[in-house]
């Protein structure tokens, strides 16, 4: 193999490596994203809110199939430059197909080897080439396998963030402006205990699927950056309660919110010296809350 055809196989095992990377802190990785998917989420999301003046509900999901895209991009492209120097000598041929060694042709046996389609036409001839193929089979199945359950994944994780903002404006309706003074202290507890145990699961949901945070609720009803203020407020009017359980529940609720502030501000980019400030920019950067007006 030549200088030329060397370099082409490094390239080709390097974009294999960067998929296989990709995909693993993504979906195996409990705290991790793959520098792709994160950079392409990232830019889907940022150039959404310059275009529209604030976030899209349709740039993640479309972020996610652009993700997909990039994978199979990456490994299609990866094994054909592995494939390109061994053109057309190391794969036999059908009497009725031409022979051909450009990328083209190495392009089309790779993308046939990853869908796992297989075909009769072109055939490996040389052993290594032949486990390579079997290889990118494998892979193949593997990435179609990985990506059904990252969306199947990914949606569980947006269920609960929504149901959180539905619990917290539920209960601002129903306690009205006397908030948890309106309640019995045993039973406003076990609401903020409840409460509490559904924000750390947000907070899990956005280390472990790095892409839910992405995504934008149409209605601000089902919004958790429009209602986590809220959650604020009770929090701090549990804390100065007379009574011993209602304030434990407050602590709760409160070290809670401290935990999904220290993820947003971390795993995020959100600023603020208190978790109410890392909360209202979170607000704003969703575009829940209009910035408030430059003074003359």
């Amino acid at each position: 193999m030549d200088f030329e055809g060397v370099l082409l196989t490094a390239v080709g095992a390097a974009l294999i490596l960067l998929m296989i990377a990709d995909v693993f802190h993504t979906l195996l990785y409990p705290h991790g994203s793959g520098p792709v998917g994160r950079t392409i989420m990232r830019g889907f999301w940022l150039l959404s809110r310059k275009l529209r003046g604030g976030a899209s509900s349709v740039a993640a999901p479309l972020a996610m199939a652009a993700v997909i895209a990039a994978w199979a991009t990456l490994a299609a492209v990866g094994w054909a430059l592995l494939y390109l120097p061994h053109l057309p000598a190391g794969f036999s041929y059908s009497n009725d197909i031409p022979r051909k060694a450009d990328f083209a042709e190495a392009l089309y046996i790779s993308l046939v080897a990853l869908s796992t389609a297989g075909f009769g036409e072109i055939v490996a001839v040389h052993p290594i080439l032949r486990l390579v193929m079997a290889f990118q089979a494998v892979a193949g199945f593997g990435l179609l396998t990985a990506t059904v359950s990252w969306i199947l994944q990914t949606y569980p994780a947006l269920s609960r963030r929504r149901a959180l903002a539905h619990q917290l404006n539920l209960f601002r309706e129903a306690a009205g402006p006397a908030g948890i003074a309106s309640l019995e202290a045993r039973h406003a507890a076990a609401l903020l205990e409840s409460m509490a145990e559904n924000v750390a699961s947000v907070s899990i949901d956005l280390l472990s699927f790095h892409e839910t945070y992405y995504f934008h609720e149409v209605e601000q009803r089902g919004s958790l950056p429009a209602t986590l203020a809220y959650a604020h407020q009770l929090a701090s009017e549990a804390q100065d309660s007379d009574n011993t359980e209602l304030r434990f529940a407050g602590r709760m609720l409160y070290a809670a919110l401290e935990d999904l502030a220290g993820v947003l501000r971390g795993k995020f980019g959100h600023v603020g010296d208190t978790s109410s400030d890392v909360f209202d920019h979170y607000e704003l950067h969703h575009r829940h809350r209009r910035p408030p007006a430059p003074r003359s």
